[in-house]
């Protein structure tokens, strides 16, 4: 196997640098790396080898963590094309996307006051299909509309982070 820490996480893996991934391959070639470079197997190595064993076992997991979520995998392609998300500088949104936001928050602050299980539940579904319509736009943008892709993955993080809260919402009420 030859690796290099000059690979980027696709090469490092034997995938294409794009957005649609094909999980059950990079789950393959996880294990696959994973199994030739893992700590145990240099248990009895020389220091500098478990040293390396532990140094590729970390950028094996970053590689594989970053590309397994769609939102870490198209910030990094982001990345590899030279754009900036502008995650911390860049918070300005449309204000039909803000006004949706507020009422997302709004109905899952409600829901989550009331009790309302089925209120949240359905909340997450609806958030679903935007979350997933806005998964398949980032993918046919990050292909040339950077700034477009950068745009809708600041959109899918704010999503996502009102996914959570339904999620923690909903927990709180099972506990």
């Amino acid at each position: 196997m030859n690796l290099s820490f000059k690979q980027n996480f696709f090469e490092l893996f034997g995938l294409p640098a794009r957005f649609a991934l094909d999980a059950a391959g990079l789950e393959r070639s996880y294990r696959r790396i994973q199994s030739q470079i893992h700590p145990d197997k240099f248990a009895h190595a020389s220091e500098a080898d478990r040293r390396a064993s532990m140094q590729w076992t970390a950028r094996v997991n970053e590689a594989y963590q970053t590309l397994k979520a769609p939102l870490a995998r198209a910030a990094y392609l982001l990345a590899l094309q030279g754009t900036d998300p502008g995650f911390e500088s860049n918070t300005s949104m449309s204000p039909e996307f803000l006004l949706a936001q507020m009422g997302w928050r709004e109905a899952v602050e409600e829901a989550s006051l009331a009790g309302d299980a089925r209120q949240l539940d359905s909340l997450s579904l609806s958030l679903r299909g935007e979350i997933d319509r806005l998964y398949a736009e980032i993918g046919r943008e990050l292909d040339g509309n950077h700034a477009a892709a950068a745009e809708t993955l600041r959109k899918l993080k704010f999503l996502e982070k009102v996914r959570e809260e339904i999620d923690a919402a909903l927990e709180r009420l099972e506990a």
